[in-house]
């Protein structure tokens, strides 16, 4: 019996990707989205993947999704903590409601979904939580001090967390992707992504969505369960951490 995948933005973007690596390498997958129901049922579509809609904001929305998947798919082994907002704002000119909904989403979301989960993965004696983090959670980015605070919160969510499942046979680990050609990205203007993004990027390129797809199956995989409180940093060489 394979074992049950749960992506949290898993419908677009690299949770899209990543969601559908973990089909191709056996897993029972859901995924989880917030908003665009029309993007979604087109995934659902196309993929065969199940959909599944609620705010990770939300501690109870999360619980109740949660059992919505696990009664459909059974427990769920691999979780991806990968959903995620942006309010960018120069922080002189950032809002209390920037602020707050970009930690909610992209910290406290990480709670709201982990926590429900961690007694049923100790009491199988098995799970794994991968964090999808940022390498402005690393380095810090300017107009980002709600999310660079977020995604560096995560990273340290993963290392505590990890060194409480190392013993019942649950890793944590993290994931800081760089620019990644998503569909957000690339629509950054042509002069800015080739004048002032690219050659900060060491391999000259935009990373893919599927890269960092690929570590994700790597560390759900058992060939990772002597890895945990780790973060690969998948950036193309922009920065070192």
């Amino acid at each position: 019996m394979s074992r049950v995948a749960l992506v949290t933005g898993g419908s677009r973007g690299i949770g899209a990707a990543i969601s559908v690596a973990l089909k191709a390498a056996g897993y029972k997958v859901a995924a989880n989205y917030a908003g665009n129901d029309e993007k979604a049922l087109a995934f659902k579509q196309e993929t065969g993947i199940p959909v599944y809609k609620w705010d990770v904001s939300s501690y109870q929305a999360c619980v109740e999704g949660i059992a919505k998947v696990e009664a459909d798919l059974g427990p769920v082994d691999i979780l991806v903590n990968n959903a995620g907002i942006t309010r960018d704002a120069m922080f002189h000119k950032m809002t209390p409601e920037q602020w707050g909904e970009v930690i909610n989403t992209n910290l406290t979301g990480l709670f709201n979904m982990t926590h429900p989960l961690w007694s049923g993965m100790r009491d199988r004696g098995f799970g794994r939580i991968i964090n999808i983090s940022s390498i402005n959670g690393q380095k810090g980015q300017m107009g980002q001090a709600n999310y660079s605070a977020a995604k560096a919160g995560d990273l340290g969510f993963t290392k505590a967390l990890a060194q409480e499942g190392a013993a019942k046979g649950i890793t944590v680990n993290a994931i800081c992707p760089g620019y990644i050609g998503t569909e957000m990205v690339r629509a950054v203007p042509e002069k800015v992504l080739n004048e002032r993004i690219i050659p900060q990027i060491p391999v000259g390129r935009l990373g893919e969505p599927e890269e960092v797809a690929r570590c994700v199956v790597f560390l759900a995989s058992d060939d990772a369960g002597f890895i945990t409180g780790s973060t690969i940093s998948a950036n193309g060489g922009q920065y070192f951490a």
